[in-house]
């Protein structure tokens, strides 16, 4: 059973690397990072200590975008040609009038697929980062990379060449050659650059070595390889356009989905935002027990009122998604001064506001134990003065849609912020769920379709 699906994964994946258009888009994609350090000066970026800095931000940007669409494209294309089309041309037949159930079929031709779409994304992964090494021209007197223009045009010169002559001599497909070969040696012309300084001068490898950048490249590659699903499921049943059509739209609408239906899962505003949290006693160890006190010092005064005694409920984000109370609990209308009653047995638990005075705010916890909170407040937390409401309709659009905001890590990047590894974990169970969906999709669209 598992050889079945290994078998026709290869041949897809052969099939698909002598498709003209995937070498075509591969070596448009180097063309238009060309193209991007001339297009993209004079956006007047800050000078900052992060790994792309003044101009070279909007290079990013732009380059990141160019192999995300082509990817797109290149999956929509690839599907079509493996999937779609055998089954206009009936020769899917040979392969499900075997003992092969239609659901290996889909699996095979899927990582077929995703084989040649992940080489294709090495590539151009490449140019991007043989790119971003060069710089933006922001001016003519600007000075070239020497190694990054020689070695990279070496690389695709060598490739074509290697290929027109597999071509000419030996019969062999020529894109399946050259987009083989152009693969390794671009990874092998980006080391070389690193290892030179833009006047050719030798220096450590990790001098221009941009470890975030790189996880920014993984992170979009686990998006194509979604939509490289939404492809294979949709060529089940329609043809090229269609198909090119779908994944554009589910493209489309993947990037909109925070605003589309993220925006409308978390029914919650917050009234400010904390800069600042001490315990009122220098004894305190924490915020579990009754009668302890809290100081928050906030960015601004809060934007609408918080009275002494009301409910005060806070989450470390501003959709306030998760709330970090362990139970819903109400406001507090007796004597925050009688101790008796802020530490009476007959008290819900609560968190309320002890004293607001524009920025500083005083939280205190009432009522018996335990405390109805996970962890006391801290410095980045938000506060709200009610629970999150959570609309399911919202949150099941919102998970089923693709979300590519969530592999999209260029605001980290430009922010100097480190990508924690838990993030990169989470980012692959989302990309695992969703092809996990998206091929269950194709199952079904194809498991009663008439191929004869």
């Amino acid at each position: 059973m598992l050889l079945q699906p290994l078998t026709i994964a290869r041949n897809t994946f052969v099939e698909s690397l002598r498709q003209p258009v995937v070498l075509l888009l591969v070596v448009l994609s180097g063309v238009f990072q060309v193209f991007n350090t001339w297009n993209s000066g004079f956006s007047m970026g800050q000078e900052s200590a992060t790994e792309v800095k003044g101009d070279d931000k909007l290079l990013l940007d732009i380059g990141l975008a160019t192999v995300f669409v082509i990817g797109t494209l290149l999956a929509g294309f690839i599907a079509t040609a493996v999937v779609s089309r055998e089954i206009e041309n009936k020769t899917v037949l040979t392969v499900i009038s075997k003992p092969v159930g239609r659901p290996v079929l889909i699996l095979g031709k899927y990582l077929g697929v995703l084989g040649a779409i992940l080489l294709a994304l090495v590539a151009m992964f490449g140019f991007l980062l043989i790119a971003l090494r060069h710089g933006v021209m922001s001016t003519a007197a600007d000075g070239l990379d020497g190694p990054a223009l020689v070695f990279g045009l070496s690389a695709v010169g060598l490739a074509l060449v290697i290929g027109a002559w597999c071509n000419f001599f030996y019969g062999w497909s020529f894109p399946q050659i050259t987009l083989s070969v152009l693969v390794p040696l671009v990874v092998v012309a980006y080391l070389l650059v690193l290892f030179f300084s833009k006047k050719w001068q030798p220096q450590p490898l990790t001098n221009d070595l941009k470890p975030q950048i790189l996880v920014a490249c993984l992170c979009l590659g686990f998006a194509v390889t979604v939509l490289t699903a939404v492809a294979v499921a949709a060529s089940t049943r329609l043809g090229q356009v269609m198909t090119i059509v779908v994944c554009l739209g589910v493209f489309i609408v993947a990037l909109l989905s925070n605003h589309l239906f993220g925006r409308h899962v978390f029914n919650n505003e917050s009234v400010a935002f904390v800069t600042r949290a001490t315990p009122a006693d220098s004894s305190q160890t924490g915020f579990t027990n009754r009668g302890e006190e809290i100081a928050l010092e906030l960015e601004r005064p809060a934007s609408k009122p918080i009275k002494t005694g009301d409910a005060v409920f806070y989450s470390p984000s501003p959709s306030g998604f998760p709330m970090l109370s362990q139970l819903p609990y109400e406001s507090f209308r007796g004597d925050l001064t009688d101790d008796r009653q802020v530490m009476s047995d007959e008290i819900p638990a609560s968190v309320v506001a002890a004293e607001n005075r524009g920025t500083r705010l005083r939280l205190r916890l009432v009522g018996g134990l335990p405390a109805p909170v996970s962890r006391p407040p801290e410095a980045g937390d938000y506060l709200f003065l009610r629970e999150t409401v959570v609309n399911p309709l919202a949150l099941a659009l919102w998970g089923i849609v693709p979300n590519l905001q969530n592999f999209w890590l260029l605001d980290s990047i430009s922010q100097n912020r480190d990508v924690p590894g838990r993030y990169l974990a989470l980012a692959a169970a989302y990309t695992v769920s969703q092809i996990t969906m998206f091929l269950a999709l194709a199952v079904m669209l194809f498991q009663r379709r008439d191929v004869g």
